[in-house]
Parts: C-alpha cells; structure tokens; sequence
C-alpha cells in the first residue's frame, strides 16, 4: 500500500510540475540583470539610470529636454529637433577634416570602434545595440559635442543663420542637457575625437577639458582658475563636478567625527542662538562653507535652471558611483537643514548667500528640501563633519543661546528695539511712581 501511494504521488508531481515552465525557470537564473547590470558595481562604470526615489522627488529634473546623448534617451521623437542637427554638424565636420587631413568617416568608426568594449562597460544597463549602431551613436553625439565646443569658442566658425546659436533660447538647454548623468558618453570617446579631428595648427596645448569648461564658462560660477585647470572626469557632468572640488580635497582620506546630532538647525533657529552666516571668499568654490566663533561663512550660491539641473544630476552621481567623494551630496544636506521656509531664504538672500534667480523665496526654499530628499550621505564621514558637530556644540551652549534669544527679541529690528525701550521706561515711572507713592505714605507723621 505504501509502494503504491508513492507511485501516485510521483504521478502527482509530474502533473503538477510543468517541464516548459520548470526550463523557462532555468533560464531566468541562468540570466544576467539588464536594468541594472552586473558591471554597475565597477570602477568603470560611471554612466547610470537615476534612482526612481529620487526621479519622484525632483521631478523631470534628471531629463534631457532638447537633446539627447548616448544611448538612454536615444530615439524619443520629442529630441529629433537636435538629432537633425547631429547629422548636420558631422557634414560640417567630415567636409573640414577630409580637405585638410583627408580624414573620412571611415576613419572615425574605426577610431572609435576599439574602444566599444570598454564604452559599453560605462553603462549600468545593457546597451541592445549591435556594433554598427553603438559605434554609430558614439561618433555621431561625439562630434556634436566636440563641433559645438570649437564652433563656441571660435576655433571653427558658426555656419551663417545656424540656428543652434541664433535662437537665443537652445543655447541653456544644451548647457543643462550636457550635465545631467543620464544623457552621458565616456569623456575618453570625446577626447579621441578630439584629437584625430584636430585642425592643422590647432593648439596642441589645448585640451577638451578646457574647451569644454570655456563652452559652460556661461553658466558656471568658476572658482579658482588652478582648480579648472586640474579638473578631471569619466565625462562631462564628472568634468565640470570636479571644478568645485579641490584635488586634495578629492583624495584627502576623512576621519570618522563622531557627532551627537546629524541636524543643524533652521537658519532662524541658528539666529536665535546668535549664529551669523555670512557670505564667503567670492574666490572659493561653493562649497567651502567654515564655522568659527559663532559665524557660518558660505561663499554665494546662485540658484538658477541651470545650477539647480547640475546640483541635482551631481547629488544622483555622488549616489551611484561608489567611488566618489560626497561634497555635493553634504553640502545640500547642510542647505536642507538650513532652510525650512521662505523666510529662512530671505534671510540667506539678504545676507548674499544665495543669489535668487529661480523664482519665489518659497520656490527656492521647496527645490533645497526636494534636493535633500531621500539621499544617503554619512555625516559622521563627510567634508561636513566638523562643521555639523562645532554649530552643534555652539548651539548647546546655555548662555550663548539665552543672550542671543534676548537681543534677537528685543534688539532684532528698530521697532523690537523701541517697544523694548518704551517698556523699560515705562517699568521705570512705574516702579518711581511706586517708590515716592511708598516714600510719602511713611515719611508723613499723621501715617505714624
């Protein structure tokens, strides 16, 4: 009997178990990821879909909105303006290097072509395309950016009436859509065809890393020129990133502080406990923000479309790439603490810190907190860290924060600063008018 109910469960699970589907299971586990490859992981790749948490706090911020580069946003009909223009800019490109260096197409692909492996590793999805096409996409965005650079900085003229730059408004968009983390290619694509497509007595000293910061000179707020001089990167957003970012700071290896709390807090808080903030050095990057004796110095911040776009696509960089600094991610961080209204933005406007070019106080006040919106960032291991942990200690501070709260309620403005003085005087007739009241009831003799 027990052979026999055996027998009919086999039977049972052979039923059950359907073989196509048990294959199909197989193939699955046998798979690699394709949305998020296994060589996302890598040092090599730096080319990445931003978070969907963060595409649902920030919106269409991370989108190209006229062009597209590389392969994530390639083909969507409301790009094809630009893509026109591509082929256009490679005419003019091809018609210039085969008079002067008898450099054709041909020449291009095959340049192109032994670096297809490592470009395809520069992306965190799997590229369906075949070689032809990749290589294709690759020459074609590459010499877009490359003839755009030299036309902008006047190595190569504008052909007459070109629209690209006649119509006051593309110009923005191409600074904004160049620097957003998915609409990149590898910067050692670029440079490659930058340098086969150098013109006869081009400066040889001249690089694309300059040619490319001249071309975003107009929307950049430059810190010092040696910075922009060492500046490095996988591609364009990396490039332009690492202005900010001095090279010792970069590779500077940082010290675990360990702080009591990873809040500062509001701007109008901080004024309560008698904490000034003050713009900083116009020389220093943004990003050099000091504390010291009770003073936040903060060199100014321009808030605008275009600072906005590079702030959020540097914040979306900083959480992908695992071997990256996260200066940009802290210093939003600090500004999220910072600003909690409209009026918290007043305030840093009054005082220089920001530079107001977006919109309304309250405009700008919902951008900072949305940028600081579910980002990762250790605050005990960051360029921040002692600045969070020393405001936090002067904030404690009793006495510090009882005489502050006192002058910034009674000495804040003229008017607290009359209402004060009215009351003290009026305290002062009332406790004279007590005092003679008192003097006279026992200084007469009937009172006795």
């Amino acid at each position: 009997m027990e052979e026999e109910a055996n027998h009919h469960a086999i039977i049972d699970m052979e039923k059950v178990i359907d073989r196509e589907r048990l294959a199909s299971t197989e193939q699955k586990i046998s798979e690699n990821p394709k949305l998020l490859s296994k060589a996302a992981g890598k040092k090599s790749c730096c080319i990445f879909r931003v978070p969907q948490s963060l595409v649902e706090a920030n919106g269409k911020a991370y989108l190209p909105r006229i062009v597209s580069i590389g392969p994530y946003h390639r083909g969507q009909p409301r790009l094809n303006m630009i893509e026109e223009h591509k082929w256009r800019y490679l005419a003019s490109l091809l018609s210039r290097t085969t008079q002067t260096q008898r450099l054709g197409l041909e020449s291009l692909f095959k340049a192109i072509a032994p670096l297809e492996s490592e470009a395809r590793e520069c992306y965190s999805e799997t590229i369906h395309l075949d070689s032809h096409d990749f290589i294709e996409m690759m020459v074609l965005d590459g010499c877009f950016i490359v003839e755009l650079f030299r036309k902008v900085a006047k190595l190569v003229p504008f052909e007459p009436d070109d629209p690209l730059v006649t119509m006051a408004w593309i110009l923005p968009f191409f600074y904004r859509d160049f620097l957003k983390l998915e609409n990149q290619i590898p910067f050692f694509i670029l440079n490659q065809l930058f340098e086969i497509t150098k013109l006869p007595g081009e400066n040889s000293t001249l690089t694309l890393s300059t040619l490319a910061l001249v071309f975003f000179n107009n929307s950049l707020q430059r810190p010092d020129e040696a910075i922009v001089s060492s500046a490095k990167g996988k591609h364009l957003l990396e490039l332009v990133r690492s202005c900010f970012i001095p090279r010792e700071e970069e590779s500077k290896p940082l010290k675990r502080v360990v702080t009591p709390t990873h809040v500062i807090h509001c701007v109008s808080k901080l004024r309560r406990a008698g904490i000034k903030i003050t713009p900083g050095n116009v020389s220093e990057s943004f990003l050099h923000v000091t504390f010291r004796r009770g003073v936040i110095s903060m060199p100014t911040l321009t808030v605008d479309d275009f600072m906005s776009s590079f702030l959020l696509n540097c914040v979306a960089f900083e959480q992908c790439y695992s071997g990256l600094s996260t200066q940009f991610t802290a210093y939003v961080t600090l500004l999220d603490c910072l600003i909690n209204t409209y009026r918290d933005v007043e305030y840093l406007c009054e005082r220089n810190v920001i530079e107001n070019h977006f919109g309304t106080e309250g405009e700008v006040a919902s951008f900072i907190n949305n940028t600081g919106k579910d980002v990762a960032v250790d605050l005990d291991l960051c360029y921040l860290s002692h600045l969070f942990n020393d405001v936090h200690k002067y904030y404690r501070n009793s006495w510090h924060v009882q005489w502050a709260s006192f002058k910034y309620t009674y000495f804040d403005t003229p008017w607290s600063f009359i209402s004060a003085l009215a009351a003290l005087f009026l305290l002062i007739l009332t406790v004279a008018q007590t005092y003679f009241a008192a003097y006279q009831y026992f200084d007469n003799p009937q009172n006795s």
